[in-house]
């Protein structure tokens, strides 16, 4: 479906954000995409998504196609139009305009008729929505923002659905019904996912396979469960050490890290 050929993205042409990342994004499957910041996760997303250029980014070389279609040659909303759809870290809502008015944005290219029934669908994955569909966007809670940006996406009716940070700044309670609702679009719908997400456990725990990415590179893949129980990433992305015990977050910060993926 979705592929990543040796790609580069270089910001300003003077800053390497990313180096030689290939990736691979089947039909129907959850890929997850991990990291620490500043590895170039969003960066990978906003170049699917042709839109680097606010921020003078660029691909340099590489390739990115959608079922064979070249994405480098297309304009985001054209890549919007063939299913790629994507919900930014932040939410990024308008913050002055309703809940509806939010979630309709997300149809700007189908029918008035089409945006009707999707937002009955959004409005019966999310509930908290329907009650504030006159509420100004602005004044949500972090969680009804981020059903609300998601809404938003699924009005596009996405074949690949691209998560940034979905579980950024929201209570465990509302976590879990994100990643609910992430799984049940997947299994119900067949939606492919590509999920970008600083919580490696929850990350794996839904995906199908993972990619692990540091300094712009791809140090690590493989099915989600082979990566879950792999040693290094135990301890440096889950926080336990080779006997088992979580191990206190100054110490993983600030150990000498062994990284035998790049021996």
């Amino acid at each position: 479906m979705l592929t990543l050929t040796n790609v580069q993205i270089m910001y300003d042409r003077a800053i390497e954000a990313v180096r030689d990342v290939s990736l691979t994004v089947d039909g129907g499957r959850i890929v997850a995409l991990l990291g620490s910041n500043g590895a170039g996760k969003s960066t990978l997303l906003k170049a699917i998504s042709n839109v680097l250029y606010p921020e003078e980014g660029e691909v340099l070389h590489g390739e990115i196609a959608l079922d064979g279609r070249n994405l480098l040659t297309m304009s985001a909303d054209a890549i919007v139009a063939s299913g790629i759809v994507q919900v930014p870290e932040g939410r990024r809502l308008f913050p002055l305009m309703t809940v509806e008015e939010n979630l309709t944005m997300g149809g700007f290219l189908k029918s008035r008729g089409d945006v009707s029934a999707d937002l009955d669908r959004v409005y019966a994955m999310f509930p908290r929505l329907k009650e504030r569909r006159n509420s100004t966007a602005g004044y949500l809670s972090g969680g009804e923002q981020q059903m609300a940006a998601i809404g938003r996406a699924l009005l596009a009716r996405p074949k690949l659905l691209m998560l940034d940070e979905p579980s950024l700044g929201l209570a465990p309670q509302i976590i879990d019904q994100i990643f609910e609702t992430i799984v049940a679009l997947n299994r119900d719908e067949e939606m492919s996912i590509l999920l970008v997400e600083q919580n490696a456990s929850l990350a794996l725990q839904i995906a199908h396979y993972g990619y692990i990415v540091e300094n712009g590179r791809v140090v690590l893949d493989g099915p989600a469960e082979r990566i879950a129980g792999n040693e290094d990433v135990k301890e440096f992305y889950l926080g336990f050490s080779e006997a088992g015990a979580r191990k206190n977050y100054r110490e993983v910060k600030h150990y000498k890290r062994r990284k035998r993926w790049l021996s």
